[in-house]
């Protein structure tokens, strides 16, 4: 009679146990993640502090050139900018400007030289953003990659653009680009009117943390409450007993 009685609380033991288990597993993912994370952080910080190196000396394996610190040296093709729509800047609509730049093997760089304002996230006067306009310019910032989409032009607008895809983008300005782009920075000759620059890339922890602590809250949640409820279930045996 003693086992019968006992048998019906090792299922939820060992539902609850295996719950929790599977709850800290996930939390020492998160955190192995977070490490993971950290390092390759460290590493592109590494890459960010270094000195400019040319455009076209990094490697042809987006990952190794990821983040390099670049410059560039040529004149930009004003007449085959690209927006990007929809981008905000301290809450207002606007659009960052995508700049071919020939450089002096006749490779083409598409630059990102920043953000200016658009009221319906799309429409900019690109006369007035012309800021080295026949002149020959060095552009310092750090290259960026570019995703892959299958789509992202706006509707009869073929040079707006709505996401970073080299392939779109290349039909846009109507030539092969580089794979990388340059999120510029900095550049040889300062003019009175010109986008706001692109900030440094943000290099954060992500959510791993907050997962983590997530999913250890789980864990001992259900040890916790797994124990109340035996230690309940015993309580009212030993009454009715």
């Amino acid at each position: 009679m003693r086992t019968s009685a006992r048998r019906p609380l090792l299922v939820p033991i060992l539902a609850t146990a295996a719950f929790a288990l599977v709850c800290a597993r996930l939390g020492i993912w998160q955190l192995d993640r977070l490490a993971q994370r950290r390092a390759f952080n460290a590493h592109l910080e590494e890459r960010l502090a270094a000195p400019p190196r040319p455009i076209e000396a990094l490697p042809g394996d987006t990952a190794q050139g990821h983040y390099h610190r670049v410059s560039a040296h040529g004149r930009f093709a004003y007449s085959a900018q690209v927006a990007l729509a929809a981008r905000s800047q301290l809450g207002s609509p606007g659009v960052h400007l995508l700049t071919p730049l020939q450089l002096e093997s006749g490779a083409v760089v598409m630059v990102n030289r920043g953000w200016v304002y658009a009221p319906d996230a799309m429409t900019i006067d690109e006369r007035r953003w012309r800021e080295h306009d026949g002149d020959t310019v060095t552009v310092v910032g750090y290259a960026d990659t570019w995703s892959e989409h299958a789509s992202g032009n706006a509707p009869d607008r073929p040079r707006v653009v709505r996401v970073l895809d080299s392939a779109i983008v290349a039909r846009a300005v109507g030539t092969p680009v580089l794979p990388f782009y340059i999120a510029q920075t900095s550049d040889s000759v300062r003019a009175p009117d010109r986008p706001v620059r692109l900030g440094e890339p943000v290099l954060d922890d992500g959510s791993h943390r907050s997962y983590a602590i997530q999913w250890f809250s789980f864990a001992l949640i259900a040890v916790f409450g797994g124990a109340l409820l035996v230690r309940e279930e015993l309580a009212r045996r030993r009454a009715s007993a």
